[in-house]
């Protein structure tokens, strides 16, 4: 009997532990439920967000959205035109407050071309946009900046790299034209030899679609082709992604830093237009005399000389004197660029009437020599100007041996007006005066044979030569 009874003791405790068993597995599966149910349907960092918070969550997303529109919509509006052309500043377009996009001021590190650069701090990171393509008022064409995001409604993004010109001259002539490109031959060294995409040119504001074929050429030698901007899609605003100004040209850059952009033009077209100038100074003739080469570069037209067969007489006889001493006559117009680079490449000394043609000077070596000649009145009315042919050679390195200004010649009627005397004077022709003619063609040709005689000797000629363009 006892054993019975211990035996039923024992099953029913055992079915009691069963029991507790099962009740706890059953808990614990339904808290695993409940548990993934709330995993499935709430936030993965709030398991108790309601519905009803999510619902606010999702309409303040919506209203955020509406907001940027809002705000987007409101800088679009936001965007001001302002005319390229500021005529508050006409009187100090050359010499103070530039009147070009005069709302900007300039970035200007030591000794360089001042410029701006979009996007930048500067334009706290906007772009740069023109309106307008007006090609005889500069008040018409405008400018604008605006950050990317928040364009002008219909604005066309060009894509790349745009230079921007404006020049008070112009883009066809070759001193003016050379002025206009060559800080953006400094700049691209400056900053890892970049070349843009398009180029668009402007003159007092006013929209300019070509520049002169010389212009254009040296522009290919140092950056291939380059699409001239003509926004040509229709009137909408035109933003550049990036962009670079210029308009004050060179005036700012260091002396030393003219030199390496010469430097630069002068390797760049001569590769152009495949010339060598290896062996360049070291030429000698038969009898072992270093060669001296002197250029007549003429001029039909304007300032031209009365008897230019006098003048090549006296230049022809005091080269004859010195030997080793070549001269040749040439007329610029009669030259392609790439004769004009080859004539001066090979030339040692060059003399002139005053005019575009000289600024072929640019491809002749460091410490060449340059002779200038002058119509009567340049003098007394030219102003500074007249000098633009002596600054250019000591920028690029040459030897500016003087100038004759014509002593003989017919009047100005007004002497009291210097613009109209100038405008009387500026396209005469150029006299002669055959003692001063010798002396000082026999003077600088004795120069430049001593010049030669001492780079024999040291075999220093072309160190300034390379057979690489740094860019």
């Amino acid at each position: 009997m006892k054993m019975e009874h211990h035996l039923k003791s024992c099953t029913r405790n055992k079915n009691k532990m069963s029991t507790i068993k099962f009740i706890s597995i059953f808990l614990f599966t339904l808290f695993l439920v409940v548990i993934l149910f709330h995993i499935q349907y709430s936030s993965p960092f709030d398991f108790s967000l309601s519905a009803r918070s999510q619902r606010q969550i999702f309409l303040s997303q919506e209203n955020y959205s509406v907001v940027i529109e809002s705000m987007t919509a409101k800088l679009k509006d936001s965007v001001t035109f302002l005319p390229l052309k500021d005529l508050r500043f006409r009187e100090t377009a050359t010499t103070g407050h530039t009147w070009f996009m005069s709302s900007l001021n300039d970035t200007h590190k030591e000794n360089e071309a001042e410029h701006l650069y979009f996007p930048s701090k500067a334009s706290k990171g906007r772009l740069l946009c023109f309106k307008g393509r007006d090609t005889k008022d500069g008040t018409k064409n405008t400018y604008a900046l605006a950050w990317r995001e928040s364009l002008p409604d219909s604005a066309v993004l060009l894509e790349g790299l745009t230079f921007v010109s404006d020049t008070y001259f112009d883009h066809t002539n070759l001193w003016h034209g050379l002025c206009a490109v060559a800080p953006f031959v400094r700049w691209s060294t400056k900053n890892e030899c970049l070349k843009p995409t398009r180029w668009v040119l402007f003159h007092w504001g006013e929209l300019r679609l070509k520049m002169g074929s010389w212009i254009q050429q040296l522009k290919q030698a140092n950056f291939g082709e380059v699409k001239l901007e003509g926004f040509d899609r229709g009137d909408v605003p035109y933003c550049f992604k990036k962009a670079v100004v210029m308009r004050h040209e060179i005036s700012k850059m260091g002396q030393e830093n003219k030199l390496k952009m010469f430097d630069l033009l002068r390797c760049k077209a001569r590769s152009y237009c495949g010339i060598n100038p290896a062996g360049k100074g070291r030429e000698i003739n038969e009898r072992g005399v270093s060669i001296i080469r002197l250029t007549l570069l003429m001029r039909r037209g304007s300032r031209t000389f009365k008897n230019a067969t006098i003048v090549t007489d006296i230049f022809a006889k005091e080269c004859a004197r010195v030997e080793g001493c070549i001269l040749r006559v040439v007329q610029s117009e009669d030259l392609s660029f790439c004769d004009q680079v080859k004539v001066l490449t090979n030339t040692d000394i060059v003399a002139s009437p005053v005019g575009a043609q000289l600024t072929n000077m640019l491809f002749m070596d460091r410490e060449s020599s340059v002779m200038q000649f002058y119509p009567k009145g340049w003098l007394e009315y030219a102003g500074s100007g007249q000098y633009a042919y002596h600054w250019m050679a000591n920028q690029s390195g040459m030897k500016h041996q003087g100038a004759w200004w014509d002593p003989i010649g017919e009047e100005c009627p007004s002497p009291q007006d210097q613009w109209q005397c100038f405008s009387f004077h500026k396209d005469r022709m150029v006299g002669h005066n055959e003692t001063h003619f010798a002396e000082w063609a026999r003077r600088v040709i004795d120069q430049v044979r001593l010049i030669k005689m001492e780079q024999a000797s040291a075999d220093q000629a072309n160190k300034h030569d390379s057979k690489t363009c740094l860019c």
